[in-house]
C-alpha cells in the first residue's frame, strides 16, 4: 500500500540485518533502528502524487521501508511537491537468498508496472538497501547469474522511462568503476553484475547513485558489518538531495 506521508515519525520499527559471506550466512546478526513516517491523506482531488517513492528493504528487516525510511522521509519533508511512498512486498530472507531476491525482482517489476499504469504522469523514485538495492538494480538492468538463478530481463523501456531517480546502499552486486558509483569502495561485491547487465544500467547512469564504502561486507566483499549498516548516517542527506534534484525539488 502507498500513501502521501508527512515527515514526522509516529513510530519506530526495529529491523534485523544479518550478513552474508561468500559461503552463506554468518552467525552475526545486528539490530538496526528505522523510522517510519505517519500516513496522511492526499490533498483533495489528487488521485496521484507528483512523485512516488518505492523502497525495497534490506535482508531480514520487517516489512516496510526499513532503515531507508530515513532518506525517504527527508525527501518527503523537503520536497515542494506531493510525494507518496510504498514498499516492496518480498521475503527479504537470507536463508534462500537467490529465491528471495528473485521474488523481490518479480514483485517490484509488477508493482512498478501497475503504478505507471495507474499514474502515468508520476515521477518514480526507487530506493533500496542491501538485498533491496540488489532487487532495485536487477529490475532496471536485468538479474540472475552465477549463484542467483536464471537470468531475468531488464524492465520494459515503456515503464523504465518513468523512473526519475534511484538511490541504493550496500548493493551486494556492486561493481567498481561504474559511472553511478558513490563512496570509497575499491572491490566488487559478493555477486557482481555481468557486463551485459552493467551496460543496461549505464543507460540510467544520470538517474542512479549507488553508495558503497570500503570494507562493507556485502558490496565491497569486506569484513565490516558496521560499514554496511550505517549508510544512513553518512549519506542520507546526500542521497535525498540527489533525489530531490532529479524530481525537481
Amino acid at each position: 500500500m502507498s500513501a502521501v506521508h508527512s515527515l514526522r515519525p509516529r513510530r519506530r520499527l526495529f529491523g534485523l540485518l544479518a550478513v552474508v559471506t561468500a559461503s552463506g550466512i554468518t552467525a552475526a546478526t545486528v539490530f538496526v533502528m528505522s523510522n517510519q513516517a505517519s500516513a496522511v491523506k492526499a490533498p483533495a482531488g489528487t488521485a496521484c502524487a507528483a512523485v512516488h517513492v518505492i523502497t525495497a528493504r534490506a535482508s531480514t528487516e520487517r516489512p516496510g521501508e526499513g532503515i531507508t525510511a530515513a532518506m525517504v522521509s527527508r525527501v518527503v519533508g523537503t520536497s515542494k511537491q506531493t510525494v507518496s511512498r510504498a514498499s516492496v512486498d518480498y521475503p527479504a530472507t537470507l536463508t534462500d537468498y537467490a529465491r528471495s531476491s528473485g521474488q523481490g525482482v518479480s514483485a517490484l517489476t509488477s508493482q512498478l508496472t501497475a503504478q505507471v499504469q495507474q499514474c502515468p504522469d508520476q515521477k518514480i523514485v526507487l530506493a533500496g538497501y542491501s538485498q533491496g538495492a540488489h532487487v532495485v538494480l536487477d529490475v532496471l538492468g536485468g538479474g540472475g547469474g552465477v549463484g542467483l538463478g536464471s537470468a531475468t530481463p531488464p524492465l520494459a523501456a515503456s515503464v523504465a522511462s518513468h523512473v526519475t531517480a534511484v538511490a541504493t546502499f550496500g548493493d551486494p552486486r556492486h561493481v567498481v568503476g561504474q559511472p553511478f558509483d558513490v563512496g570509497t569502495s575499491t572491490r566488487n561485491g559478493r555477486f557482481p553484475r555481468s557486463g551485459a547487465q552493467l551496460k543496461v544500467l549505464a543507460g540510467f547512469a544520470d538517474r542512479i547513485q549507488t553508495f558503497c564504502d570500503s570494507g562493507d561486507t556485502f558490496c565491497d566483499s569486506g569484513v565490516s558489518t558496521i560499514t554496511h549498516l550505517s549508510y544512513m548516517n553518512r549519506y542520507r542527506d546526500d542521497a535525498a538531495d540527489f533525489v530531490l534534484g532529479k524530481v525537481g525539488g
